[in-house]
């Protein structure tokens, strides 16, 4: 079931993205993600309009856009592949015409499960944070 997040749903959250980013980022340090759990807490998820996922009444996964930006996507790493992602992209369809992301170049499996929902290329540039290479994704409704 997807709905809403709500306050008792950020310890879920920092918890899936931190282990998510993680794993999913293995060419970035690892020290990095956890520099950021302070701005995912305090800045970016208060920011955005955010929805989790909820399993068996377990958060699972969720995603935050920022205006029509989405600014993150997670399902905790064991049951990612089981179509929860799937689901939550398609959620966000429904609430913006456009959507706009970024994702490592690095990360093959994330840009190859965005081009399968539709997203096309439209940029390539330098993460200032990390120094890696990203793509800018964009999907028009």
């Amino acid at each position: 079931m997807i709905r809403k997040y709500s306050d008792n749903d950020l310890d879920s959250v920092i918890e899936i993205w931190l282990e998510a980013s993680i794993k999913a980022h293995s060419f970035v340090a690892e020290d990095f993600w956890r520099s950021q759990i302070g701005n995912m807490r305090d800045l970016y998820i208060p920011a955005s309009e955010t929805y989790v996922y909820e399993l068996d009444s377990e958060v699972v996964g969720f995603y935050a856009l920022y205006e029509n930006n989405l600014a993150a996507i997670f399902v905790k790493p064991e049951l990612q592949g089981k179509g929860i992602g799937k689901q939550l992209i398609n959620h966000a369809k429904t609430l913006r015409q456009t959507i706009n992301l970024n994702v490592y170049k690095e990360n093959q499996a994330s840009y190859d499960f965005y081009r399968s929902q539709g997203f096309k290329l439209v940029n390539e540039q330098t993460d200032p944070h990390t120094g890696h290479q990203e793509f800018t994704l964009s999907f028009n409704g």
